[in-house]
């Protein structure tokens, strides 16, 4: 397999360098010197590993962008950046035809569809790169559509705790709540619990050297007597797991483009399913 250039979007940012990281440790991947960046950060450039890249402020990235291009050649974006950039982003990406994995979450989701689905490049577009993760969403889904009503008349309780520097509430823990409507449960995503508080967090069991890096979610059902009560948790230290679904995601990325692909959107399913 040829190496896949990959340019990872929202560094210095913990979960961007996490992906970097990985990058560079494997093979298959070369990792482009540049990376858009958010207008607060200060610092022009940033070292991984002892590998220098450029970080690119959106006022500079539209002049920037055909030089890289001219030097890199075809190369894949991955994007951790912010919410509140994710669409202008999509947008940047499908102007210059720089086809991109999409892992951040928020931003209005539909319209980062439509503007891939517009453009000529094919993209991966996931609320969690996680792929155990994706695949306990997808039993769940199942279950929804398979036995509606399932839980008609349990009251739900749903607890999801990030570190404190993640700005909107889990894109996973959203998705879960479609599936509980669907079994019969009356519950809206503004009933989310979001935990950010690290001092809450480490009464929860969460390992203090973790505080700045994980995602538990705990999911409650209980029957409206009090007689029955289920529990789904996926607790998950570090950011390994999102970095390795990530790359996955790149190569199943690349694979497609190879085929030709353009104007699709692709989900973590779809890599998962590797079809």
């Amino acid at each position: 397999m040829s190496i896949i250039k990959v340019m990872v979007n929202g560094l210095p940012g913990d979960m961007s360098a996490n992906v970097a990281r990985h990058i560079l440790k494997d093979e298959r991947f070369h990792l482009v010197p540049f990376s858009l960046t958010g207008p607060e950060i200060e610092e022009n450039s940033v070292e991984i590993d002892s590998v220098n890249i450029d970080l690119l402020k959106p006022q500079d990235r539209d002049n920037e962008i055909k030089s890289i291009k001219d030097l890199e050649q075809d190369f894949i974006s991955v994007d951790y950046t912010h919410p509140t950039a994710v669409n202008l982003n999509a947008k940047f990406y499908c102007k210059n035809n720089l086809p991109f994995v999409m892992g951040t979450t928020g931003g209005k989701r539909k319209e980062l569809e439509k503007e891939v689905l517009k453009s000529s490049i094919p993209a991966i577009i996931a609320p969690n790169m996680g792929k155990q993760i994706v695949g306990f969403q997808a039993m769940m889904e199942y279950a929804a559509n398979t036995f509606p009503d399932l839980f008609k008349d349990f009251s739900l309780t749903i607890l999801e705790s990030h570190q404190s520097t993640k700005a909107d509430t889990s894109g996973t823990a959203r998705a879960m709540v479609s599936n509980f409507n669907k079994m019969g449960v009356a519950f809206t995503e503004d009933e989310i619990n979001m935990e950010r508080n690290p001092e809450l967090q480490k009464s929860l069991g969460i390992p203090e050297e973790y505080l700045k890096g994980h995602a538990w979610h705990t999911y409650s059902l209980t029957s409206s007597d009090d007689t029955v009560h289920f529990r789904f948790v996926h607790n998950i230290n570090g950011r390994d797991i999102y970095s390795r679904g990530t790359l996955d995601a790149v190569v199943y990325l690349f694979k497609k483009i190879n085929e030709g692909q353009k104007s699709v959107v692709y989900s973590m399913i779809d890599v998962l399913k590797n079809k």
